[in-house]
Parts: C-alpha cells; structure tokens; sequence
C-alpha cells in the first residue's frame, strides 16, 4: 500500500498524470506486468519509475520475508491452533471447567476422560500451563477469578465447575466469580484447611471437597473393609464391563404415581433417591418419585438404559 501510494504521488506531481492514469502505471510497474505508459514520460519519469521498481521489489521481498518467517517460526501453527481451540470453546455445552491443573486437577481431568464428559481447563501459571499444553487438553489461559475467562471457557452452558487450585483464598474468589456468572451451576471447591469449608459453602459452593479428609476416610476404609473398597473402585471407575453406577433425573413429564417399586421391574437396583435437600438411601417400593428428583441406580448398561429410558416423558 505505501508503494501504490509512493508510486500515484510521483507520477500525479512529476507528470501530471491523472489519478487514473497514475495508478495505473504504478500497478503495471510495481507488477512487472508491463503495459507501458499511458503517456510519454520525461527524465524525471523514468528516473522516478526506476525507484519505483527498486522500492517495489524490496516490499515485495520483505513481505515475502515476513511471510516465510511466519511459517517457519510456527506463528502460522500457533494461528490455527488458537483458531481450533476457539471453535472447540464455543461448541461445549454440558461440559465441566477445571480450574487448575495441578495434581487435584489432573486426576479430576483423568476422571472426566474415562467418563467421555466434556471439559475445559483454566490454567495461568507457568508450569502446569506447559502441563496443559503437552497433555493437549483444550484450555484457557487466565485467573479463573476472571469474568472474561470463565465466560470464554463457557460458564453460561457449563454443567459443573471444579475449583482445584491450591489456595483456599483462590478457590473462593472463583467459587463467588463462577457463582454470580451462573447461579445454577454446580460447583465443587477444594479445601485444604477445615476453617475453609464454610467460607467456601457461603460462597456458593454446591460440595467442598478436603484432599486430606478424604484420604484419611479412604485410608482407614482400606484398612477396615479393603474388599467393599475394592468394589466401589471398580464400579465407580468404570472398571467393570457390566456393573455401573449412574445417577439419572427425574424429568417433567414422566408418569404420574411414580414411586421407586414402579422402576424395579428393570433390574437396577435403587440404592437412593434425592428430593430437593433430602436423600433417602436404598428407598422402599412406596417411596414417591416427582420430577427433578434424582434416583441413583446400580446395574448393567443395559438395565441402566431401560430405566433411563421409563423416566422418559410418555
């Protein structure tokens, strides 16, 4: 563009071309093409024309140059990796934000890999970052205390949202960012000190999670009762080709009279039902069923379906 205008301006002022006229010859030279001069051209012309060349050839070959650097430096790679993240970003629905990528996150990545669950990391320190980068998890780059952030990471269509930082203090600045972007959404907060835990719930976390509870809880069950641990791992990992554990929502809709004997005849077995704040463990065949109760239901795949599918609407 500089030398289209370079070239416009000395042809207008040195020969009093017209606009025209002058872009014209500027493009023709500067092209190579070569269709010669609308009008005779003077000394001073051709002297002008001569520059002309020499000051197109070098933006050529600097562009040229840019080009080619581009390509080799991998900004071109990095160009269309950012472009498929971004289009990967926007396509989540249902999906679950990890804020952190730290051991705590790692493992619940890994867990939400075997689940086939849809995910986004938030990550912006330096070395789980390159973590990120060399496991090719799709990510964002910030503090996941940022408004602009967990909306890039999808926060308005997002399911869930684990807060796996190390710091208490962290995990309530996202806890309370996460929950005034999205009030229905579910969040699981890590704490690591127990004066934490109700500064977390306050701030709107659905479940706060203490890595050092739970591994004392798993520590002492192995040592008590190491084969009901063995068990659940297996069922709860989707380490056992029949047996699962699903929890499944009552929709709108379904049959009126509903009650957890109407679903026995599937073969899954209730091991309890969730009415608003109120869980009732291995439910009787009266116990009633409304919609948006959740059911929590043992079995195979294919008795896990059938009872999905007779919660359906009719």
């Amino acid at each position: 563009m500089l030398a289209i205008t370079y070239g416009v301006v000395g042809f207008v002022v040195i020969e009093r071309f017209s606009f025209i006229d002058a872009l014209f010859t500027t493009v023709s030279t500067i092209t190579t093409v070569g269709y010669g001069f609308p009008n005779a051209i003077g000394t001073g012309g051709k002297a002008f024309t001569m520059s002309l060349i020499v000051f197109g050839v070098i933006g050529f070959l600097y562009t040229f140059g840019v080009l080619v650097e581009g390509l080799t430096t991998g900004r071109w790679q990095a160009y269309r990796r950012y472009r498929r993240m971004d289009a990967q970003l926007r396509a989540l629905r249902d999906h679950v934000i990890v804020c952190g990528y730290g051991r705590t996150g790692k493992q619940v990545v890994s867990e939400l890999d075997q689940a086939q669950q849809p995910y986004v990391v938030v990550e912006m320190n330096p070395q789980p970052l390159e973590d990120v980068r060399n496991d090719h998890r799709l990510h964002v780059v910030g503090d996941a205390a940022n408004d602009e952030v967990l909306t890039l990471s999808g926060i308005d269509r997002a399911q869930a949202l684990v807060s796996a930082v190390d710091s208490d203090e962290r995990n309530v600045y996202i806890v309370l960012t996460a929950r005034s972007l999205n009030p229905r959404l579910f969040i699981v907060a890590r704490s690591s000190y127990a004066y934490s835990v109700p500064k977390l719930e306050r701030a709107g976390a659905n479940r706060v999670v203490s890595p050092y509870t739970l591994s004392g809880h798993r520590m002492a069950a192995l040592a008590l009762q190491p084969a009901v641990v063995d068990v659940l791992d297996i069922v709860m990992t989707g380490g056992a080709e029949t047996m699962a554990i699903e929890e499944l929502l009552v929709p709108d809709g379904a049959q009126p009279r509903l009650t957890a004997g109407s679903l026995r005849p599937y073969g899954a077995v209730l091991l309890a039902a969730r009415a608003g704040g109120a869980l009732t463990v291995g439910p009787d065949d009266a116990h009633p069923l409304g919609a948006g109760d959740l059911v929590v239901a043992m079995g195979t795949r294919d008795q896990l379906n059938a009872l999905a599918s007779a919660l359906r609407p009719a």
